[in-house]
């Protein structure tokens, strides 16, 4: 098999990556609905023992203990339907055919099953094979498309919870930091200066529009998320990123709120937006850089 794959021409590479990209895009759908759930159970673990603490330092008595948490992680339980808790058929967890096989419903119940689960498989197929697409089947192909896979999770996490987890940002800032040790995308100096200015560039304005408004414009994970991105492409793709991001950010923002789909009031998550933008540094880095000026 390793030398069957060594043997393997660049379609024949790109296809292989496109099938293995909708396996991790499979597990990219049990990221995005299990992460959330973890941490919020974690929360809840610590805000209880926070709370027994200060009890007892009252002598107030513990509170009413709380039922045990069900062992709950990416591993376990199996996949399982959400409406009725039916356990997820081997042959009916076939990434895409067996959402279309079952006119997404769950065979057991009916219950309609989110039409996100596809459309993740099918970006993570497209990202891997675009990825080995412009880069090769290298080590560069495969940092890009593990960039991708990140930035896919968190994109699907921040639009539906207005969260943008450290279980995922800062392994992707490491790792940015690690894949350019040999330079692929930026010298290691501009990836660390990347980060730090990346992350400080986002917090300055946070603590700017606090100090003006009184209110939170945007949540750490963006800094966070930003610093990644400083990591992978270095310092001086930043601005590039951040006037993709606010620019195309701000566009659908109002588009959003002069159509009425979106209160004033009703934060909209930046996280996508920086996604979508590092996804064009990763592959139109340099021509944006000239069509933009900063270079």
């Amino acid at each position: 098999m390793p030398e069957l794959l060594l043997n393997l021409s660049p379609p024949a590479w790109i296809v292989v990556a496109a099938l293995l990209g909708l396996i991790i895009g499979s597990f990219l759908n049990v990221v995005i609905v299990r992460l959330p759930r973890m941490l919020e159970a974690r929360w809840q673990t610590d805000a209880r023992a926070v709370l027994d603490e200060v009890q007892g330092n009252l002598q107030l008595g513990s509170v009413t203990p709380a039922a045990p948490l069900r062992p709950f992680n990416l591993a376990w339980p199996g996949s399982h339907c959400p409406a009725c808790q039916a356990p997820i058929r081997l042959q009916h967890n076939v990434p895409v055919l067996s959402w279309l096989w079952l006119r997404g419903k769950c065979a057991d119940c009916r219950a309609p099953i989110s039409m996100r689960y596809p459309l993740v498989e099918l970006l993570g197929s497209a990202a891997a094979a675009l990825a080995i697409a412009h880069f090769g089947a290298t080590t560069t192909g495969l940092a890009a498309a593990v960039l991708s896979f990140g930035l896919i999770a968190l994109t699907m996490i921040d639009l539906e919870t207005l969260l943008l987890p450290d279980e995922l940002t800062l392994p992707l800032l490491w790792v940015g930091l690690l894949v350019n040790l040999e330079g692929r995308f930026a010298t290691l100096d501009e990836a660390v200066i990347g980060a730090v200015a990346g992350y400080l560039s986002l917090w300055v304005v946070y603590q700017g529009f606090r100090l003006t408004t009184g209110k939170e414009g945007m949540g750490y994970g963006d800094f966070k998320l930003l610093g990644s991105l400083g990591a992978w492409f270095g310092w001086s793709k930043l601005p590039v990123l951040l006037l993709l991001a606010s620019g195309v950010g701000a566009a659908v923002g109002l588009i959003l709120i002069f159509s009425g789909r979106q209160g004033r009031e009703v934060p909209i998550p930046f996280g996508p937006y920086l996604a979508g933008a590092g996804i064009a540094v990763l592959y139109l880095g340099e021509p944006l850089v000239r069509v933009t000026g900063f270079g």
